[in-house]
């Protein structure tokens, strides 16, 4: 058998075991969702008797006590999905392309066990109290329904090239342009934290923000992408 030859097969077999490692991740990130899901569902009949009500503005919130014990769980959710990410890759390049993939599809599928068990958001335009870490991030649903569904597919794309021994190789200049990206999203969301008690919040998640962060966020990818070619 030739080098050629032998170098396509390993391909192969690390497609097929990466495949079954994505598979139990997504259905890991479903599970997770659940558990994310469920405990929305108890703090908002806690607070506000109804598991479907997320009154914008917000003018009653967690409880100093049940506010640092949710930031606790937060905190901890990411030490799980890390946790498992680093367990799953075989370096450090997959392990980051699995992050994405339990993050996003637990993000995605957090909404849709939402829909199930309480019959919300009404709409993916409905406003929703994102992350505290480390201030209060807010805004539509559409917005980490858009990031997670991209995140999702450069996961695929990362992992898909790192089995074919083809992986992508961003320079360090690039991963400075996709970090300033990221943080230009992420004070989108927590700008529009700052502002969920008052009555015009809507008006405070600035698209005009939003939009650029992830467009060049995707630019970025894209070049990083074609020049692994």
């Amino acid at each position: 058998m030739c080098a050629q030859d032998e170098l396509q097969e390993t391909s192969q077999q690390l497609l097929k075991t990466t495949l079954k490692r994505f598979c139990i991740i997504v259905v890991f990130g479903v599970a997770f969702a659940y558990i994310e899901a469920a405990v929305v569902v108890y703090l908002r009949t806690i607070i506000y008797g109804e598991p479907s009500i997320l009154p914008f503005p917000l003018t009653e919130f967690l409880t100093l006590s049940l506010f640092l014990t949710e930031v606790g769980r937060e905190a901890a959710t990411l030490v799980l999905m890390l946790t498992a990410s680093w367990l799953f890759g075989r370096n450090l390049q997959q392990r980051f392309a699995f992050f994405l993939t339990i993050f996003t599809v637990w993000d995605i599928f957090y909404y849709v066990w939402l829909k199930v068990l309480a019959d919300w958001p009404s709409s993916i335009m409905d406003w929703d109290i994102l992350f505290l870490i480390p201030v209060a991030w807010a805004g539509p649903v559409l917005a980490p329904l858009i990031v997670s569904v991209t995140l999702l597919t450069f996961a695929v794309i990362i992992l898909y090239r790192s089995c074919c021994a083809k992986p992508i190789r961003p320079t360090r200049a690039g991963w400075l342009a996709f970090i300033v990206a990221a943080l230009i999203v992420v004070a989108s969301f927590c700008v529009a934290g700052l502002h969920i008690a008052e009555p015009d919040f809507q008006s405070h998640f600035y698209w005009p923000l939003f939009a650029p962060g992830y467009i060049l966020a995707v630019a970025i990818f894209l070049k990083c992408l074609l020049k692994s070619k």
